[in-house]
């Protein structure tokens, strides 16, 4: 493989497979940055498939990088006309390099590529790319408790609910499974055996969170006077984050447990790997869509109050900026805790964001209302309505109507 490089592409990142020099050429000119494909774990899998020997060797010899991609490196890696299996949803394909030119990578399409030509190899290769990823999110799910400062487990073990207190017995066996996996490079029956009734415990945590945030959410739809908005907008700004820091930390383990499981199928039952991994990814993004759908909800409704509270700013003049105050910290932690899942809001991430940044400076006009009297509410109502109306009402609508047809479909669901 002197000279050329084997992609392997799976829906979350990119493996880049050759000699040394030529990955990191690759790498260079492409500017992407990548990390160490965990050669261990990696020339462990590659052992255990048929047939891989040739493979295997030909990687021991070289270099292996995995590369998350972003919109903008997944647009870059396109270029190359990777071929994609429908057996196995991986998309792939060899690079020749032209050692005159940094950017000289070509397509090499007389050479298939070592990996390609075996299904069992490639399937193994691209449930270690799998693996990589979940680890990659939860490294960022913690980075992201760690920045927001909220202390998960206290949270847990304040909690009198079973759901939430079995938890935490269920994150010690998961860790103690991921730290011997570490050491021993595999996940043994017995390790198995432990871990394996802990989804459940898992998966009634995250409904828990979830009914909870649906809670504030109903809460805040239920109120119709502004007193009564702004303290309910208060008490979601304060427990919102909570539940938002147990569906990270629930999430980060369910991913711990996908890794986990990954590991046994490959031993266990090897064939049966492939179609393991496409599962793993379908039941992930489904959770996903189900925290997307509850979390929607919830800035929903804190557009719609900081709204009601924009109309009513003249006969309000304290309460309403405190909703509009609360919102923006509610919507704000949401599209971060979006951000740290890889939750896709695409458009309507950019649009949030500006409608953040608008409540943000009209929370800060709303300061010198008490100071400046009627006066200064009705200057503060005006900007509130001219700076971030015209933006929330365009974000509001679109989950508004997402909503609605999710509900829609519900119903003829039923009816059917």
């Amino acid at each position: 493989m002197e000279g050329e490089i084997e992609l392997i592409r799976d829906g979350d990142g990119l493996a880049v497979i050759g000699d040394h020099a030529t990955v990191e050429r690759f790498l260079v000119s492409e500017g992407l940055s990548s990390k160490d494909l965990a050669p261990r774990r990696f020339r462990s899998a590659l052992g255990s498939a048929a047939g891989a020997a040739q493979a295997g060797s030909d990687i021991a010899a070289g270099s292996g990088r995995w590369v998350k991609l972003t919109r903008e490196s997944a647009r870059r890696v396109d270029q190359y006309g990777l071929r994609e299996s429908a057996t196995t949803g991986l998309s792939t394909g060899v690079l020749k390099g032209d050692r005159g030119r940094i950017k000289g990578f070509v397509e090499f399409a007389k050479s298939p590529g070592p990996l390609r030509t075996n299904p069992a190899t490639l399937a193994n290769v691209a449930a270690v790319m799998a693996q990589l990823a979940m680890q990659q999110a939860m490294d960022e799910i913690t980075d992201y408790l760690a920045a927001i400062d909220e202390k998960v487990d206290d949270v847990l073990r304040a909690q009198k609910d079973a759901a939430l207190a079995d938890m935490v017995g269920a994150e010690f066996v998961i860790e103690e499974a991921m730290t011997i996996r570490e050491q021993v490079g595999r996940v043994s029956e017995i390790t198995w055996s432990k871990v394996q009734n802990t989804s459940e415990t898992i998966a009634r945590s995250q409904a828990y969170a979830l009914r909870q945030l649906d809670a504030l959410a109903g809460k805040m739809e239920s109120k119709a006077k502004i007193g009564e908005l702004a303290e309910a907008a208060r008490r979601t700004e304060l427990k919102a984050q909570e539940w938002l820091a147990v569906l990270a930390r629930c999430f980060q383990l369910q991913d711990a447990v996908a890794v986990l499981e990954l590991d046994r199928v490959l031993d266990a039952a090897p064939e049966e790997l492939n179609r393991h991994r496409l599962g793993i990814r379908i039941a992930r993004q489904n959770r996903l869509e189900l925290i997307a759908r509850s979390t929607e909800r919830l800035v929903a409704r804190m557009y719609a109050a900081a709204e009601a509270a924009n109309a009513k700013v003249l006969l309000h003049p304290t309460k309403s900026p405190a909703v509009v105050r609360s919102s923006n910290e509610v919507v704000t932690g949401v599209l971060d805790f979006h951000a740290r899942l890889g939750i896709e809001s695409g458009h309507q991430s950019s649009e949030a964001r500006r409608w953040a940044a608008a409540a943000a400076e009209i929370r800060d006009k709303a300061l010198e209302t008490g100071a400046k009297g009627v006066g200064a509410a009705k200057s503060f109502g005006n900007e509130a309505l001219d700076r971030a109306g015209s933006v929330r009402n365009k974000l509001a609508d679109g989950i508004t109507e997402r909503v609605r047809r999710r509900r829609a479909g519900e119903e003829h669901d039923t009816e059917d």
